[in-house]
């Protein structure tokens, strides 16, 4: 009796404390549903997903829409894998190519090169459950899981939370109305949500963030299916082009660095800003890039977190002609961690143009910054989109008039008088063409 007292109290002060024992830190789970669900369950030639996606790992969790359509077999090796043709939509750009997944696990393991981005969000996000319920229970897979389990298994990244089945909820997405099991596991003080659908293939929704101590987490993943269709047996995606063929086809350089980089405050001098852009001579209708990076300003090896901002052409009386975050759906663009990649189309008519990094303040993506807004004004000269108009050369430095050295003239003239073999002479020819004085074409 008094053993069990001691061990109550001891428990009593622990959790006073704040400090919970270790087999507290055990999240059980378990809904009233019978039957098993795994990533792939379900799966068929002919189905047609469409979802609205974003990865931490891509441009800060950046929406982007992808589009998959299972085409049918291919066999990989000894492996036979499911080939799916997809497109993603990522702001101005279409990105149209292949991908294979397993059927053990429906994790895309090859496909086109220039899916690769956007493979690695597709199977850390839709399929990432995969790493705890998969079609096989033998030694390549961890096969179903039970709606009624208490638990799925552990993230060890995170310290060994719970994935957990957490509860039954019915839900609306853009796709229409699902009957789920609500998958979650806590993580940094806020619980991630990964809806599920028995014998649906992937999740139809989830919102899921990223391991903090301390501060607020940000979000890791976050899917929604917009549109499912089955028994599609023509490609869907005949008529469309990826864009860098597009863009291709105007003239357009796509193969460029981002090599011109300005670093300045604001015209307030309320932040720094590093940004790197490419190309050196952007075209109008042709994409550029853009790295930019906000500075704290008393130290410009620290980055500013939670930033609200835009991307603008003002026009001369300082009226907005364009905003990026309004051609993506936003009323602001947000950098969790300070570093932003900007993908473009010029757009605007050849000539010098001014582009302008509005910061609107820094909060949560969900608050109102409580500052006043300062910016950046970065000028920039476009070039038309013309095959036949080149930029202005500089014009070449006139050069001396080549002189021939005297001791050539003389052999020249002994040559002729016969004083001088043909041996010699040509000799002195080679060193004339050797030095660049005679040039032949």
């Amino acid at each position: 009796m008094k053993a069990t007292l001691l061990v109550l109290f001891a428990v009593s002060v622990l959790l006073a404390a704040g400090i919970a024992p270790a087999y507290a830190q055990f999240q059980a789970g378990g809904v009233d549903k019978d039957g098993s669900w795994h990533v792939g369950e379900g799966l068929k030639q002919g189905d047609y997903f469409h979802y609205s996606m974003c990865h931490v790992d891509y441009k800060e969790c950046i929406n982007f829409e992808m589009e998959l359509w299972i085409k049918g077999d291919v066999q990989s090796g000894s492996e036979i894998k499911w080939l799916a043709e997809a497109v993603v939509y990522d702001g101005n750009k279409v990105i149209k190519g292949e991908m294979e997944l397993g059927k053990i696990a429906p994790e895309p393991t090859g496909g086109s090169a220039e899916l690769g981005v956007y493979r690695g969000a597709f199977k850390s996000s839709i399929v990432w459950l995969s790493a705890f319920a998969t079609a096989d229970i033998g030694p390549s897979g961890k096969g179903p899981k039970e709606f009624a389990a208490k638990s799925w298994g552990k993230i060890a990244n995170i310290g060994g939370e719970q994935v957990v089945p957490v509860a039954l909820e019915t839900i609306r997405t853009q796709s229409g109305i699902w009957d789920t099991v609500q998958v979650g596991w806590k993580t940094g003080g806020v619980t991630s949500r990964v809806w599920i659908v028995d014998e649906f293939p992937f999740p139809v929704k989830a919102k899921t963030f990223t391991h903090v101590s301390e501060g607020i987490a940000p979000v890791e993943y976050e899917f929604e299916l917009v549109k499912y269709e089955e028994n599609v047996q023509q490609s869907p995606f005949e008529d469309v082009t990826s864009t860098p063929g597009e863009f291709v086809n105007k003239g357009c350089d796509t193969d460029f660095e981002k090599e011109v980089v300005i670093k300045r405050p604001t015209a307030n001098f309320d932040y720094q800003i590093h940004t790197f852009y490419g190309p050196e001579d952007p075209v109008q209708g042709c994409p550029m890039e853009w790295i930019i990076k906000f500075i704290n300003k008393y130290d410009d090896t620290e980055f500013l977190n939670q930033v609200h901002f835009d991307f603008l052409v003002l026009g001369d009386d300082r009226s907005i002609q364009r905003s990026i975050a309004n051609e993506e759906g936003r009323e602001f663009l947000y950098s969790p961690s300070g570093q932003y990649e900007l993908d473009m189309t010029v757009k605007e008519d050849p000539g010098d143009v001014i582009y302008t990094i509005l910061v609107l303040g820094l909060a949560p993506e969900d608050w109102v910054p409580n500052a006043n807004p300062d910016y950046l004004e970065i000028p920039v000269s476009i070039l038309p989109n013309d095959p036949g108009f080149a930029p202005i050369q500089p014009a070449p430095k006139p050069t001396a008039p080549a002189t021939i050295p005297a001791w050539i003239k003389t052999n020249a003239g002994w040559w002729a008088e016969g004083q001088l073999d043909d041996a010699s002479f040509v000799s002195g020819i080679q060193f004339l063409i050797k030095e660049g004085i005679i040039s032949l074409s």
